[in-house]
């Protein structure tokens, strides 16, 4: 608990918010409170703020980035929940708030638990664990998928599959995925699936299911499939429930896809990317063929052009010659011509550089002129201020100080009294002059 405040002791507004968050924290455990999402905020930074209420009262709640990035599902305006959260106060504004550690939807508070209990298990085991994981083939050669062959989902896999990839060849392992006895339907298709996978011609499998609530999804977090699932010899899709349903089957399949249509899309990534790389290299290809075809004509034409009779090409050759000849005359006239101008260019220039000793000697003098004026004044300010340096240290000399009618006085023992009270009556005092020294009693002070 907070220390204890004198009544009569004046807080600042600051340590007033502190000592009331203190005392929230610790009087109030950590408990969970249940009501209505409103105002909901989603931060850049992650974090989320809401407020929860009832029918007569609300609170605001804040709940941290990595706390909410462990949530297993999204939380919207309206949605009843219940929230495991701390009693604070915010002591900036002053307003009093919570803050959530963990939320789940009300009203299946066990069900979470339960999730979590089994989660926190087989992720202690080691079954979780990415390393486990194994890459899905680029090209499966066909493709198993354990669904009901009444869902939703298995409509929208086979119509993702025959879009992207109608040549692959698909096998459905029928099961229920909602009911009592829907896990172990599961856990009998993906088996079996397993076992067959060689004589069925299948290298991977799809574990889909259309979106849900929680109990309509509770199927896929049973401990035997998810081991069943990392035991299957072939890797495992899981497309269950819609991009916000997290499953225990999600965490143990080798790949986890948001909707059974991202669970199809990712099978045939291999297939769809081979595909677009075909055609880029078709285009590629057809470039290439082209500007081959186009260098191939250039090249003819100037093969074309060069047949030439030979009395035209000794002609053209003779005027290329003459023509060089002209050239060559001409470049060597310019260059005679830049030659000279350079040459008398630099005779000008080398009759202005030529040294004029009379002027030198001159500007010599004059340097020295003014060398000798400067140290003279130089020494002069020196030899000035030493005479003041040596004036002003006289009159400060204690001898000086006694020639205008001051003493020292001092006691028996040589030590100088600055105060009255430093000596008695009686004692023997020294009192030192300009000129020699007194020694006398005391006889009386004041």
């Amino acid at each position: 608990m907070p220390a204890e405040i004198p009544a009569a002791q004046v807080l600042g507004v600051s340590a007033l918010n502190r000592l009331a968050r203190e005392t929230l924290e610790t009087g109030i455990p950590l408990l969970w409170v249940g009501g209505e999402v409103s105002n909901l905020t989603r931060a850049s930074s992650g974090h989320i703020y809401f407020t929860l209420k009832d029918a007569q009262a609300q609170v605001r709640c804040a709940m941290w980035r990595n706390r909410a990035q462990l949530l297993a599902f999204r939380p919207e305006n309206g949605m009843k929940v219940e929230a495991r959260a701390l009693v604070t106060l915010y002591e900036a504004r002053g307003d009093y708030q919570l803050n959530v550690e963990a939320l789940r939807p009300a009203g299946i508070g066990n069900l979470f638990e339960a999730f979590n209990r089994l989660k926190d298990k087989l992720s202690a085991e080691g079954l979780f664990d990415p390393e486990r994981r194994r890459p899905l083939p680029r090209f499966p050669r066909g493709i198993g998928i354990v669904t009901s062959p009444a869902a939703a989902a298995l409509r929208d896999v086979i119509a993702t599959l025959q879009r992207r990839c109608p040549q692959l060849p698909l096998v459905l392992y029928p099961a229920p995925v909602q009911g009592a006895d829907a896990p172990a339907r599961l856990l009998e298709s993906l088996q079996q699936a397993g076992r067959r996978a060689g004589s069925d011609g299948i290298d991977l499998i799809l574990l889909v299911r259309g979106g849900g609530s929680i109990e309509d999804l509770w199927a896929f977090n049973d401990e035997a499939l998810a081991r069943a699932i990392r035991a299957c010899p072939v890797p495992v899709v899981s497309g269950v429930g819609h991009e916000t349903d997290f499953t225990i089957a999600d965490f143990a399949a080798d790949l986890r896809a948001a909707t059974p249509t991202g669970a199809a899309e990712l099978a045939s990534a291999g297939y769809h990317a081979a595909r677009s790389e075909c055609q880029t290299l078709e285009m590629r290809l057809t470039r290439t063929l082209q500007r081959r075809l186009e260098t191939l004509g250039q090249q003819l034409d100037r093969c074309a052009l060069r047949l030439v009779h030979p009395r035209e090409r000794l002609r053209r050759a003779a005027e290329t010659v003459n023509g060089l000849r002209k050239g060559l005359q001409r470049a060597m006239r310019t260059q005679l011509e830049r030659s000279a101008h350079r040459q008398a260019q630099f005779a000008v220039r080398l009759q202005n550089r030529r040294p004029d000793p009379a002027h030198s000697k001159q500007q010599v003098d004059q340097l020295g002129d003014r060398l000798r004026r400067a140290a003279r004044g130089r020494l002069d300010a020196h030899s000035h201020g030493i005479a003041a340096l040596a004036a002003h240290l006289q009159h400060l000399a204690p001898e000086a100080v006694l020639a205008r009618g001051y003493s020292i006085t001092r006691d028996a023992a040589g030590n100088i009294l600055r105060s009255a009270t430093t000596a008695g009556i009686g004692d023997t005092i020294h009192v030192q002059l300009a000129e020699g020294e007194l020694s006398g009693k005391i006889t009386g002070k004041r």
